[in-house]
């Protein structure tokens, strides 16, 4: 686990990919059923579902993993009680070596005969508080435990940071930007350097590593032969810019994460770079969001809708088997008027839908069309 005391660009970078990833939250689409949809944004805005994936999104990226549990919260005073609890990753653990809870167990997952999760063994407390009891644990159900994680090899039943690669990385530009503070402060330690052109065997009257208080605003003769000069600052070099942008690159990429979104500069880039560079970071994050909906969202809204149609009297005649469609926030372009161009020539030659279009912006087709036709209808009227 990483923690934010190593570095501010680790807290950065993570908070950036949360933002980008998760945005604002998923929105519901359902066929049909726009009573779904509202009652969904409303429980939604209740819990702060948006904010709980972003903290999930941060943790898979410094602990390599995320883990909530679904639970009820009693006395809610919302109608739905569904929660999610989030638990740190280190509380996932096989609390003993011997049976009957290491059997079949691995770091806490406790697998099926066919190797599937079947339980979880959560402690009841962290383990790196002071006086826990470490034997204390939860035995969750597989099915009330959301466990976000990617596998880089088969059989990998948990998350490895996705940082981990850069670890190494953020120690030397902690390193060289320290060096190059502490060498710049000691040129700037000395005030002037009394120096002369003298043979070291001449009289001198002044002894060597001797020091010579100044006053400010006067003026003063030296000693003979000596001269008044200054320790030049040779700090920070001209590659220290160069050596930092490689750094933070390369740390970067283990995120798919281009430099001028990690350094939150883009003076380098031209129109052309830029977009380049982003086309594997947007496609990264819509891979990313699908397995959100695969692992998280799938299981929330399942759980949701049970409660929600004996919760919500506006929803006791609505399926049990609604198939969920999300959308994310849509992504702003660089040139609106070019893009709203090639919009308008991929509608025109019939290579796109409406539906597509209005999905990029993270927003419902058949709601913005109602909407722009009631605008229409009204300025016909005014």
């Amino acid at each position: 686990m990483v923690s934010c005391d190593w570095s501010s660009d680790v807290c950065s970078s993570d908070l950036t990919l949360a933002n980008d990833c998760i945005g604002s939250g998923p929105h519901l689409q359902t066929k049909g059923w726009p009573a779904v949809e509202r009652a969904w944004e409303a429980w939604a805005r209740h819990v702060g579902l948006a904010a709980q994936l972003r903290t999930m999104r941060m943790a898979k990226a410094t602990d390599g993993e995320a883990f909530a549990v679904l639970t009820r919260q009693r006395g809610a005073a919302f109608p739905v009680t569904l929660r999610l609890r989030l638990i740190e990753a280190d509380q996932v653990a096989t609390p003993a070596l011997s049976p009957p809870a290491a059997a079949s167990a691995i770091d806490g997952i406790v697998l099926d005969d066919d190797g599937f999760p079947a339980a979880y063994h959560v402690l009841k407390q962290h383990p790196g508080e002071s006086g826990v009891a470490f034997g204390e644990y939860d035995t969750l159900p597989a099915k009330s435990v959301i466990h976000y994680f990617r596998a880089d090899r088969p059989g990998e039943y948990r998350g490895v940071p996705e940082i981990t690669p850069a670890l190494g990385l953020f120690a030397q530009l902690r390193r060289y930007t320290l060096a190059v503070i502490a060498a710049a402060e000691t040129a700037a330690d000395f005030a002037a350097v009394l120096y002369t052109d003298a043979p070291p065997d001449g009289t001198a009257d002044i002894e060597p590593m001797d020091v010579v208080e100044l006053e400010r605003r006067m003026a003063t003769t030296l000693p003979g032969g000596w001269k008044l000069g200054q320790v030049q600052a040779e700090q920070p070099a001209t590659t220290y810019e160069m050596f930092k942008r490689e750094i933070i690159n390369e740390i970067a990429r283990c995120l798919n994460m281009p430099f001028n979104v990690a350094a939150c500069n883009s003076s380098s880039y031209n129109y052309a770079s830029g977009r380049l560079d982003h086309q594997t970071y947007h496609r990264s994050i819509a891979v990313e969001q699908g397995d959100i909906e695969r692992v998280a969202l799938a299981a929330v809204f399942s759980e949701w809708l049970a409660e929600a149609r004996l919760a919500l009297p506006e929803l006791r005649g609505v399926p049990a088997d609604i198939e969920p469609e999300w959308m994310w926030d849509g992504r702003e372009h660089v040139d609106p008027t070019k893009e709203a161009s090639a919009q308008s020539t991929r509608l025109g030659n019939h290579t796109t839908t409406l539906a597509v279009e209005w999905a990029k912006s993270g927003k419902d087709w058949e709601a913005e069309l109602r909407q722009r036709a009631k605008e229409i209808a009204l300025m016909r009227e005014l």
